[in-house]
């Protein structure tokens, strides 16, 4: 996650933290950075990017986990107050006042949903001609197959046969370029659609809305931070298309880190300062967050490896400790009692099948954004080879053993720590080592809720569809995941050692 701090005026710096969301797509990553650097000279501000879809960004919103984030009035109308008809601003408004929110600050453009194909004189050129085209391959992004205004009321409105496949919006461009696909949905500010020659399709029966970008607000936000609020309104109406254009192909072709390119635009395009707030501090210089970055080594290096490690390892490692505390006495009561053994084993199996992300966004309604979730989705799905390997290594155990430690008068409890958890041991780390490197490569998920760790990297490789920057996260977790495993393996042969001196 970024962050932006400059010299803050009291009566914000007294209220925390301006806490600013964003999407998993260019232009929403751009724009949080945009907002971070304009309330950045008038109160602490943190950009916690690629939160995830609609649903998963606006419950952090509605939970306080975030003050605000960049949307469109399109998928607040329909998506957000299911509207069956655009409604005024106003109105929308007065909607959202009883949950809390608001929304202000129009940026200036729209960024419309539309279809696109490639660009040739056989193809389709308005969304009415596909319906006579049944064998054109849709690939489509998961939110708008998902999304009430997308897909569903869009093959309605135009009586579409095909049946969409789904795909991350960041590979959806090269898949239609290599022929993977023949349609995919865009967003008309796009900057790729000029560079892989694409051609919009015709929106002839007026199906999508207007998607005007605003601020989508707690209604507090305004009131706990008036000064960088007031920054935040003289943004109004000074964004244009070409504007957003020019970013997401300064993010997308150039390969621009997100908080240069909002740097550089906010250069290009000084606000006025308010009355209400202290002129912003002078300039330092540039920090390292707005250099950009080129080459696979120079992104895996960059000066966010560490803490992006601290953050990984901090989860992979509580994570994995709750799971002992809790799966190591569940093992052993599977063991203990034989009528509950196959509960509990059917138990942790269930949890082990459900879904990453689907958890996820379960968790978020009742625990918020950030580690926490994360954390209890990593502890659910490291529960079962613990719990497994803890009751298969508590029955292994020789039956002579344990007669002879009751012969010698061991209680129950003198038992189980003297003589069957250290036999069971080597049997017990195997199971802790898989779900330790487990954990390291699922930890990569905690990315989408703001928990920060190499995912954060791999989020933004998907929206950027930046090879080296997936590479930059995936290289080393990968590497951890081997550092795990190599010192687990360790720990098993000393613990395998002493369980044979000990038969």
């Amino acid at each position: 996650m970024c962050a932006g701090a400059a010299a803050a005026s009291p009566a914000d710096s007294a209220q925390g933290t301006l806490r600013i969301g964003s999407k998993r797509f260019t232009e929403s990553y751009i724009l949080g950075e945009l907002l971070a650097q304009t309330a950045a000279p008038y109160a602490r501000s943190e950009h916690l990017q690629g939160l995830g879809n609609t649903a998963i960004v606006l419950a952090a919103l509605r939970a306080g986990k975030i003050d605000l984030y960049p949307e469109y009035l399109g998928t607040i109308d329909q998506e957000i107050l299911r509207h069956q008809e655009p409604a005024t601003l106003e109105q929308i408004g007065r909607e959202l006042a009883p949950l809390g929110l608001g929304v202000a600050v129009p940026l200036g453009f729209n960024n419309t949903y539309a279809l696109a194909v490639r660009g040739g004189p056989d193809g389709p050129h308005a969304l009415s001609e596909l319906a006579a085209r049944p064998a054109l391959r849709f690939g489509l992004s998961h939110e708008f197959i998902g999304r009430a205004d997308g897909w569903p009321g869009l093959a309605r409105r135009y009586g579409l046969p095909q049946q969409p496949a789904g795909l991350d919006h960041g590979i959806a461009y090269d898949a239609l370029k290599q022929g993977q696909v023949d349609v995919i949905d865009i967003y008309s500010t796009d900057a790729k659609i000029a560079r892989y020659g694409l051609r919009v399709l015709d929106d002839d029966r007026r199906y999508f809305p207007r998607y005007d970008a605003v601020l989508l607000y707690r209604l507090d936000a305004a009131a706990r931070f008036p000064a960088a609020w007031a920054a935040l309104g003289r943004l109004q109406g000074r964004i244009s298309a070409a504007d957003m254009i020019a970013m997401n192909g300064a993010a997308e072709i150039d390969g621009q880190p997100f908080a240069v390119v909002a740097h550089g635009w906010l250069a290009a395009h000084p606000l006025a300062p308010s009355s209400a707030a202290p002129s912003p501090a002078p300039a330092a210089a540039s920090p390292a967050s707005l250099v950009p970055h080129d080459g696979l080594l120079a992104k895996i290096f960059d000066d966010k490896l560490w803490p992006l490690t601290r953050q990984h390892i901090t989860l992979v490692l509580v994570a994995v400790g709750l799971a002992c505390l809790t799966g190591i006495p569940l093992g052993v009561l599977a063991a203990y009692v034989p009528r509950l053994r196959q509960g509990v084993l059917a138990l942790v199996g269930v949890l082990q099948t459900v879904p990453s992300l689907a958890l996820l966004a379960l968790l978020i309604p009742l625990l918020g954004i950030g580690a926490v979730p994360a954390l209890v989705a990593l502890f659910v799905y490291a529960l079962l080879p613990v719990v497994r390997n803890t009751c298969t290594g508590m029955l292994q155990v020789p039956q002579g053993l344990r007669l002879a430690a009751l012969a010698l008068g061991l209680r129950p409890a003198q038992r189980l720590w003297h003589v069957e958890l250290p036999l069971a041991l080597p049997v017990i780390l195997a199971g802790v080592k898989t779900a330790a490197v487990m954990s390291v490569g699922t930890a990569t998920i905690a990315a989408f809720i703001g928990a920060g760790g190499y995912g954060e990297r791999i989020t933004i490789g998907l929206a950027l569809n930046d090879n080296d920057m997936l590479l930059a996260g995936a290289i080393p977790a990968a590497v951890l995941a081997l550092l795990t495993q190599g010192a687990f393996e360790l720990l098993e042969r000393l613990a395998g050692r002493a369980a044979s001196q000990r038969m």
